[in-house]
C-alpha cells in the first residue's frame, strides 16, 4: 500500500519525518554516522562536533520526507564536516589521530587510520564521500565548491597515498 494514499478515514498519512522520526535514525545510526565524522575530519575532536551539529539541524529538519531521515542525516553531517574543516572559517585543520587509543593491529583500524590520514584534507573529503558514500563527481563538488576535475584530480591523488597502503605494514610504516 502506498504511504500517499488516503487511510481508511480518509486522512492522509504525514509526508514529512517528523522529530521523532529523526531521533530514531540518529539513535540507530549513531555509530556508523561517527565512524563517517571521523574519516571526514580525521580527529575525534571534529568528529563530535560535527555529529552534534547535525543532532541540532535534526530539531530543524521540516521538510524531509519519512524513509530519507538516513540519507539527510548522511548528507548534512558532511555538510557540518565541511563547514568545521574546509570552510575560509576553519583555523586549519587539527592534526590526524589514530581512531583508538589502544594498539589494535586490526586490518580495519588501520584502513580508517590510513584514510584519516590522507592530506589534504580536500582528498580525504573527496575520497570518502565519492568511493566510500558514492556521491557523484557532480555532487561532491557541490557541496565541495570545487569544479568536478578539482574532485577527479583530488579522488586521483587519495587513491595514489592508498595504493601503497598495507595494512600488514602500517603498524611499521606510522
Amino acid at each position: 500500500m502506498s504511504r500517499f494514499r488516503p487511510t481508511k478515514n480518509g486522512q492522509f498519512p504525514p509526508a514529512y519525518a517528523t522529530y521523532s522520526d529523526f531521533c530514531q535514525n540518529l539513535i540507530d545510526d549513531l555509530q556508523p554516522l561517527y565512524l563517517l565524522a571521523f574519516l571526514l575530519t580525521g580527529n575525534h575532536a571534529e568528529a563530535e562536533q560535527c555529529l552534534m551539529a547535525t543532532f541540532a539541524d535534526a530539531v530543524t529538519a521540516n521538510w524531509v520526507f519519512i524513509g530519507w531521515e538516513r540519507s539527510w542525516s548522511k548528507r548534512c553531517l558532511i555538510t557540518n564536516a565541511i563547514r568545521v574543516v574546509l570552510s575560509e572559517q576553519a583555523e586549519g585543520s587539527s592534526k590526524p589521530e589514530s581512531w583508538c587509543e589502544v594498539d589494535i593491529e586490526s586490518r580495519a583500524v588501520c584502513t580508517i587510520n590510513a584514510v584519516a590520514r590522507l592530506a589534504p584534507p580536500l582528498q580525504r573529503f573527496v575520497f570518502v564521500m565519492s568511493v566510500l558514500e558514492r556521491y557523484s563527481e557532480h555532487e561532491c563538488a557541490l557541496l565541495l565548491a570545487r569544479t568536478p576535475r578539482d574532485v577527479v584530480e583530488a579522488r586521483i591523488q587519495a587513491l595514489r597515498q592508498l595504493s601503497g597502503f598495507d595494512p600488514a605494514f602500517a603498524k611499521t610504516a606510522g
